[in-house]
């Protein structure tokens, strides 16, 4: 039901420039729900293939870390371990995307590959598996920052794509049918008014017809 509504010609002109309005907007956000589809379902294409490569290395990485302990010993191991993440510089920086004007948060990640004299244990006591098990566990950290990056861009764009549907669906079911409506009515009345002043100038003039020939063929006693 249409209630607070002035049916006037002002009125009218209004509600024709909101619908304008909404339905332009209703356009703008489709667009925009259309787009962030399109980028979700990129990301996550290149999120599979992130984690399927992460797991990779990380079944590498602790297949070499098995063999290490067996020809090091694992107090060798240990001992490297501690030795490598005391000299460790790794840095992450917090970054922004923006995707169909939403700013999404990115993480970026420095110097998580080093060389073999930077890994803080002793190149003369260890032997080159240590080596490559340390270069496949700087690989895997490389890649799971980056998938955690990934999917925290994923998840925004979850929350974003939801919120979008949302105002879209409440453009096209709520907003605009009440609009319409509006100006529905707004002219319904108008047009009623229009008759009603119509007849009436009918009437008028017929009155007036009819005194005017009164007037002129007066009736005799």
């Amino acid at each position: 039901m249409i209630r607070n509504v002035k049916p006037t010609r002002m009125e009218l002109l209004k509600t024709r420039r909101r619908i304008e309005l909404a339905k332009k907007g209703h356009k703008l956000l489709k667009e925009k729900r259309d787009a962030l589809f399109n980028e979700f379902f990129s990301e996550i294409s290149n999120a599979k293939k992130m984690r399927a490569e992460m797991q990779e290395v990380l079944e590498k990485a602790f297949g070499a870390l098995a063999l290490a302990h067996a020809q090091e010993g694992s107090l060798n191991i240990e001992s490297f371990a501690l030795d490598s993440a005391a000299s460790s510089a790794i840095s992450l920086e917090k970054g922004e995307k923006n995707i169909m004007g939403t700013r999404v948060q990115v993480l970026k990640g420095n110097n998580f590959k080093r060389s073999i004299v930077s890994r803080g244990y002793s190149v003369v006591d260890s032997s080159a598996l240590v080596d490559e098990t340390s270069l496949l566990f700087e690989t895997a950290l490389e890649k799971i920052v980056a998938l955690a990056s990934k999917e925290t861009l994923l998840e925004r764009l979850s929350f974003e794509i939801a919120k979008t549907k949302r105002k879209v669906n409440a453009l096209e079911k709520v907003t605009i049918p009440r609009l319409e409506a509006t100006r529905k009515y707004i002219k319904q009345r108008l047009e009623e008014r229009e008759r009603e002043t119509f007849f009436t100038l009918k009437k008028v003039k017929k009155k007036k017809r009819e005194k005017s020939e009164q007037q002129q063929n007066p009736t005799t006693g």
